[in-house]
């Protein structure tokens, strides 16, 4: 196929997009060139760990928000790959909730196993995307880092599969310029055991606020004081968590809430959410949306309005992640191959979208939200070849985590779940969440050496 296509990402979307290509080209499928621009040394994406924060060895700013003693916080049966589960990768089933490493591990093994490697630039970031409407072509300008070289090329399409968990949100309350301590933002979060017997204080509601609370009660922070705008997270926390108000000011070491209360602090971790940021793409072709399952301006959650020849993948908030990102790839993949025709009137994918976002806005809970999603995934995957699998399964496992949670917020992790991919039910972990100090992949599987990937 006379056609060239640049993938902007080398983590878990665009990792999917690549295998998407690979996938109908095993099958004997003409495909295009595929480019894949990574920044980072190393695929992954978030799962590609650093110790680094701020900036990197080349003065861009650090993708990665992922931290040391980060374990899965959904079970891993509601995010298996359809085409590669975890008993092929791992030569046994394993317990429910994997740690970074584990999952890393995983993630690597199927694109190993695909042999896309080859087709990624790393150490790559792009520049600037342009979009010339008279050829048709977008022009892609990048920065190869170690050389400090820059240059452009053309494609017939880009897949835009950078994520939008790396770029934080970060407000400020007064008093933060005066405060005698720590102050950070979840994207610079690495290591619980720096809030070992310090009194933390987490402002936000989301998931990354309840899990490095939990981390750092874990590893042995004094107490974790956890703040809200609208509502609180409301599970059973430990003796020493609690929650309060929203923030106000900072007063030094103390911290004064909107009820008037105060707390004396010594760190402040802000879970304050991410932007959707693309710097490199033109106003005409950025996408602007906000964190929520329905996307604005996104046809099939995938296609950009605007211009149909541009894709996004992975943009959605996420129930789903890794199975949603290949059913996204998959669908994006056969539009390029020409096995599936987005309308021509602009005005019928506007109402896809328009109708997307009326879906989700009548839910009544996250069990709705998650059903949503759901049938998402089911839409996209029947409209392609990738492998059909358990998605009410998928919905059931979610299901139990959020009872699970409700029932003790740090034992859920010890719960066991059903596989949807090959049906065999995970065994327990051999140490309760808590008690797991060691996130190595070699501690978690009760083994020496780590495995090699699955042939």
């Amino acid at each position: 196929m006379d056609k060239r296509v640049a993938v902007i990402g080398a983590g878990p979307s665009g990792l999917a997009q690549l295998r998407a290509f690979q996938s109908a080209a095993s099958k004997g499928a003409d495909i295009p060139e595929i480019v894949c621009f990574e920044k980072q040394a190393n695929w992954g994406g978030l799962w590609n760990y650093t110790w680094r924060t701020g900036l990197d060895q080349y003065g861009e700013p650090v993708h990665g928000s992922m931290y040391r003693y980060l374990w899965s916080n959904g079970p891993k049966e509601g995010l298996e790959f359809a085409d590669y589960s975890f008993e092929e990768h791992f030569g046994k089933q394993i317990a429910s909730y994997p740690p970074r490493a584990v999952l890393f591990d995983y993630i690597e093994g199927r694109v190993n196993k695909a042999g896309v490697r080859d087709w990624i630039r790393f150490e790559t970031v792009v520049r600037l995307v342009t979009w010339d409407e008279k050829t048709r072509k977008f022009t892609v300008t990048v920065q190869d880092l170690p050389n400090d070289h820059c240059y452009s090329e053309e494609f017939d399409n880009v897949i835009v599969a950078s994520g939008h968990f790396s770029t934080p949100n970060v407000p400020e309350f007064p008093g933060f310029d005066r405060f005698n301590g720590r102050i950070l933002h979840a994207h610079d979060f690495r290591d619980a055991r720096e809030f070992i017997g310090k009194d933390i204080l987490i402002v936000g509601t989301s998931y990354s606020a309840e899990d490095i609370g939990s981390q750092c009660w874990k590893y042995g922070a004094k107490s974790i004081t956890n703040c809200y705008r609208t509502a609180p997270m409301g599970f059973d926390w430990p003796e020493n968590w609690e929650e309060r108000p929203l923030l106000e000011r900072v007063d030094i070491n103390t911290a004064t809430f909107k009820d008037g209360s105060t707390k004396r602090i010594d760190a402040i971790i802000l879970c304050t959410g991410y932007k959707h940021h693309f710097p490199f793409l033109t106003d005409d072709l950025r996408l602007r949306t906000a964190n929520r399952l329905a996307t604005a301006d996104l046809y099939k959650g995938v296609a950009y309005v605007h211009n149909p020849a541009l894709f996004y993948v992975g943009m959605q908030d996420q129930w789903f992640t890794f199975n949603m990102f290949d059913a996204q790839a998959w669908w994006a993949r056969d539009v390029i191959l020409g096995r599936i025709k987005i309308p021509a009137d602009k005005k019928e994918l506007v109402a896809d979208v328009e109708a997307r976002v009326a879906g989700e806005d009548a839910g009544q809970d996250s069990y709705d939200a998650i059903r949503y999603q759901g049938d998402y995934v089911k839409e996209l995957i029947a409209e392609t070849d990738y492998p059909s699998f358990d998605v009410d399964g998928a919905n059931e496992a979610f299901f139990q985590w959020k009872k699970h949670k409700q029932k003790g917020i740090m034992e859920f992790r010890n719960h066991s779940y059903r596989s949807v991919i090959t049906g065999t039910m995970a065994p327990p972990h051999h140490t309760p969440w808590k008690d797991a100090l060691d996130d190595s992949l070699e501690s978690y599987l009760g083994i020496e050496e780590t495995p090699a990937a699955a042939e």
